[in-house]
């Protein structure tokens, strides 16, 4: 891991300009993406190191402390920005905890068994895995079994058996953890959301065709596409055995709020949503709903934000998999160096998203920003 962020350090993609922001505000955020060294003294600091700051001609950027040491410079006594190392120690550890996790997902593992396994006390090791990842290992487990039901449950494997396969010790166990993970019972799932009715509607808008569908508790998927065929197709075929109501009037309140925001326009009425998703989801998700309107963000920048610098591909993926186009504005987010990245709905539609709210801030300057 080193060795490859000090290879993106020597191609240059730090982005001088915001790094060198980052220095003269002293932001916190930056600490452990980056650290700069001062070429007349050969000393090394993090972006909030409170030492006087040196002239902009006399910085280089680093994306690591190994890559300022192999270039000669020392670390900082006031900063210590060393000690990077050992939060890139710490992530190592994490991640062989959750590639062990995955692969022992369907056995017993308590704090004491990977504590054993990692030589680490268990208040040690919870700390770590919860500081690097977000969530705790037996939430990371838990999420690795039901991901594996899922699949055995769509390929027609009895509940009960495949309860067991995953290794949830007892039917309560699952069932506790199912309206969280999968949205309903693991017998509806299985049989393709037997039993639940899904209200939907689709209506043309700026960007073609607009799918919005809602469940008793909220709006459940919204989605843009060429064809209103295709995307009657696409929801049917996530749940083959659901109820469909073509509900044009019962969701035309909600279909006005949601065209208004694809035209570029500031949140109105607040929707209600149901969608699940794991607390890294939401967490990226709710830092996406507060970039403001006609603006964009990195994906390294909203990894910074949630507290995970270096978690900026899992946030990439949690952008690819919002359910609900717009109204969670993953279009907002773009790569370090400003290409539009990708988009789920293609990437035309996501930069005239982003023209038609910088138009709709000029057209109307007082409207809200988010």
């Amino acid at each position: 891991m080193l060795r490859r962020r000090a290879s993106i350090g020597k191609k240059n993609r730090l982005e001088p300009l915001r790094c060198w922001q980052a220095v003269k505000t002293r932001d916190r955020k930056w600490d452990g993406v980056f650290v700069y060294g001062v070429r007349s003294t050969h000393i090394y600091c993090r972006p909030s190191c409170p030492a006087r700051r040196p002239g902009r001609n006399r910085v280089i950027f680093f994306a690591s402390s190994v890559a300022a040491q192999r270039s000669g410079f020392r670390p900082c006594r006031r900063c210590h920005p060393e000690q990077e190392q050992i939060l890139d120690r710490r992530a190592e550890t994490a991640r062989e905890m959750c590639r062990y996790i995955e692969l022992h997902h369907d056995e017993p593992l308590s704090l004491a068994i990977l504590a054993a396994e990692f030589h680490r006390t268990p208040s040690h090791l919870q700390r770590t895995f919860k500081q690097v990842i977000g969530v705790s290992p037996r939430q990371y487990a838990d999420a690795c079994r039901m991901g594996r039901l899922r699949e055995l449950l769509r390929s027609g494997q009895a509940v009960t058996q495949a309860l067991y396969d995953v290794g949830f010790g007892s039917g309560s166990r699952l069932y506790e953890r199912s309206s969280s993970h999968l949205g309903m019972t693991p017998a509806t799932y299985r049989r393709g959301g037997a039993g639940m009715k899904i209200h939907y509607t689709i209506v043309p808008c700026r960007l073609g065709q607009l799918l919005v569908g809602t469940t008793e508790r909220g709006i459940c998927v919204v989605r843009l596409g060429d064809s209103a065929k295709a995307l009657e197709a696409g929801l049917r075929a996530e749940f083959p055995q659901a109820s469909f109501a073509d509900s044009k009037p019962k969701l035309a309140r909600w279909v006005r709020e949601i065209v208004s925001r694809v035209q570029g326009n500031a949140p109105g009425d607040e929707i209600p949503l149901d969608v699940q998703a794991t607390a890294f989801q939401r967490r990226v998700w709710q830092a996406l709903g507060e970039i403001p309107r006609g603006t964009t963000r990195s994906y390294r920048e909203i990894a910074q934000e949630i507290g995970k610098p270096r978690a900026f591909r899992a946030v990439a993926r949690a952008c690819a998999t919002n359910p609900v186009a717009v109204i969670v504005p993953c279009h907002r987010v773009v790569r370090s160096d400003g290409n539009l990245g990708g988009y789920r709905w293609g990437l035309e539609r996501k930069e005239q998203l982003l023209k038609l709210e910088k138009e709709s801030i000029r057209n109307n300057p007082t409207s809200g920003s988010p």
